[in-house]
């Protein structure tokens, strides 16, 4: 027991700060792809907030299994290099002992991270894009005047003056493959009926261009939609009902197995934990955080490569793959040690 505590306090201390240092990276990322919504929504500080904390799951779902496969090799290596192995390993403690002393805890961050993600990320998800969808229905858009590169849906927009809701010398380009589409006009009102936003546009000109013609119409008034806020927005009932309802419909399915897949990570990487965290400081380097970076690379490209084709048989094809290989790499190298 004394031991078990003191392995479980040298994994603390190097695992909270790659934990943190990798929440931050990873949520000033999901910052950024969040505030490129101000370009299409108006948002208080508060409401930013609010966006932000439903991808919290998200974040602690990338983040905590390769920060916890990392401090596990690297608290194994840094005992190793201070000789400390080498002393446990003399009062009869082999490489296998080790790894069930930190089993337990493995299991435990397994279930934690099938709960957030297979649990949680759907609700939060669908929770983001309802206040997301919410916010575009109150037509509070962010359209301002003498700025390139807004969207109004597929359309690019931009304006020359604004005045309250009503928008002068307006123009609107669509850039599509066989066409394109540019229209100018006088004056647009954004209007929103029941949730679905149009602008209306008076006395102008639609001109539509392909390959071989190009044409010209001029209107009185024309109204364009946002194709986003037209979009159906899904039901959520239960995250039960939401992947029982995407396993029969066969939706989504690569994200079912990325999640459980990467849930498992830590506890079928056990043998590899051992088999980096093992070394002989007199006589070899210490790799391990190389050799765990490669082995971290390989497991995406694996369920990646191997998941998106196949889907849900790779919930047992891929744990047999990497246990066998992982074990296979444990029994050539540390097993025969000690």
């Amino acid at each position: 027991m004394k031991l078990q505590r003191y392995l479980y306090s040298q994994l603390a201390i190097t695992f909270f700060p790659i934990f943190f240092g990798l929440f931050f990276i990873t949520a000033v990322i999901f910052l950024v792809k969040i505030s490129a919504l101000t370009a299409i929504i108006t948002v208080n500080f508060f409401e930013l907030f609010r966006i932000f904390s439903y991808t919290i799951p998200d974040i602690i779902f990338y983040t905590m299994p390769i920060s916890f496969f990392i401090s596990m090799v690297i608290t194994l290596s840094k005992l190793s290099s201070e000789y400390e192995l080498t002393v446990i390993t003399s009062f009869g403690l082999n490489p296998f002992k080790i790894l069930k002393i930190f089993l337990p805890l493995t299991l435990l961050l397994t279930l934690l991270l099938l709960v957030v993600s297979v649990g949680l990320i759907p609700k939060t998800d669908f929770e983001r894009k309802q206040f997301v969808n919410i916010k575009k229905n109150e037509a509070n858009f962010n359209i301002k005047s003498g700025e390139f590169g807004q969207k109004f849906g597929d359309w690019l927009i931009f304006i020359n003056d604004k005045k309250n809701n009503l928008y002068e010398d307006v123009k609107l380009l669509k850039v599509q493959k066989d066409n394109d589409q540019f229209v100018i006009s006088k004056n647009a009102v954004l209007e929103n009926d029941n949730g679905v936003l149009s602008i209306r546009l008076d006395e102008g000109k639609a001109f539509l261009i392909d390959k071989e013609e190009f044409n010209q119409i001029n209107y009185e008034a024309m109204y364009i939609n946002d194709s986003i806020s037209t979009a159906k927005t899904t039901v959520f009932t239960t995250t039960y009902d939401y992947w029982k309802n995407n396993i029969k419909n066969k939706v989504d399915l690569d994200d079912l197995t990325f999640f459980i897949l990467t849930s498992f990570f830590p506890l079928m990487s056990l043998f590899l934990v051992i088999t980096f965290g093992y070394f002989n400081p007199r006589y070899e380097k210490n790799r391990a955080i190389m050799y765990s970076l490669i082995s971290i690379v390989l497991y995406y490209v694996l369920i990646k490569s191997i998941g998106d084709k196949i889907f849900l048989h790779t919930l047992y094809i891929i744990p047999i793959l990497w246990l066998s290989g992982t074990y296979f790499l444990y029994s050539k190298t540390i097993k025969k040690e000690y």
